[in-house]
């Protein structure tokens, strides 16, 4: 078995880089094959531009979506993209590993998902969700937040967590991943800020020690249920007798906060 990582914090030595050495650790203990991508030391650029194409299809206008399928089209994918997306093709699993800034991941990994999520090669109309390039895969995100449990909770002051992850999970699944349900280290920046040195150590040896063990059995992380094409009608939306999993495809419209 294969797994690929993806981290994205800009400090070698962080705690994010910490759990991402673990997932790796646990990982090979049970025999697989793990290559990591870290984003920030490999300088990998989020922003999509004119000059990743040597052959752009319209030199005039840059249209982004063009671009990705003619390169796609030609085999003139961007180096950097093209290394990403054949070890995605190898891994069996791909672990997500970020910090949550602004209640969303650093700029880097969303940039990753534009350039490597790329039209044509990796997903069309046609090809995404139960018909995606990476069907038969699971994806599990990794996340630290800075406060605790209850602050993410469905009434946290910091928002419902499952809805704070759907966006990503959700591109996650539209290329066709089975996603797992993510392993959240809660109260990371807080504990190291405000607690005493060796309660902070303990706890964060206990949060990694936890992440070990989870993948240790990755076998039996649920799935986190997802709409498949058939659930939409020819108008894009959800059919009557389709299933609903997420607040973010609903059967109707919320009643009005009073």
């Amino acid at each position: 078995m294969r797994a690929h990582i993806v981290v994205a914090h800009p400090e070698p030595k962080s705690y994010n880089a910490h759990l991402a050495a673990t997932a790796r650790t646990a990982l090979e203990r049970k025999g697989w094959s793990v290559t990591v991508s870290d984003l920030y030391q490999m300088g990998f650029d989020p922003c999509e531009r004119p000059e990743h194409y040597a052959a752009p299809l319209d030199r005039s206008r840059f249209d982004v979506q063009s671009e990705q399928r003619q390169a796609s089209a030609t085999q003139t994918i961007p180096p950097d993209v093209a290394d990403e997306i054949a070890r995605l093709d190898q891994a069996d699993l791909l672990i997500l590993q970020y910090p949550m800034w602004w209640h969303l991941p650093p700029a880097i990994l969303k940039g990753w998902f534009d350039r490597v999520f790329i039209y044509g090669d990796v997903y069309t109309s046609t090809k995404r969700f139960e018909n995606g390039r990476f069907v038969g895969k699971k994806a599990m995100v990794s996340v630290t937040v800075g406060t605790s449990e209850d602050t993410y909770a469905y009434d946290g002051r910091s928002g419902d967590i499952d809805l704070l992850l759907w966006p990503i999970n959700f591109s996650l699944a539209y290329g066709g991943f089975s996603v797992l349900e993510p392993f959240i280290a809660y109260g990371v920046e807080a504990g190291l800020r405000y607690s005493d040195p060796a309660a902070v150590e303990a706890r964060l040896k206990a949060i990694a020690s936890n992440l070990a063990t989870t993948l240790s059995t990755v076998e039996t992380i649920p799935a986190i249920p997802f709409n498949q094409m058939a659930h939409w009608g020819s108008d894009g939306r959800i059919k009557p007798d389709a299933p609903v999993y997420s607040p973010f495809i609903r059967r109707k419209p919320e009643l009005p906060l009073e």
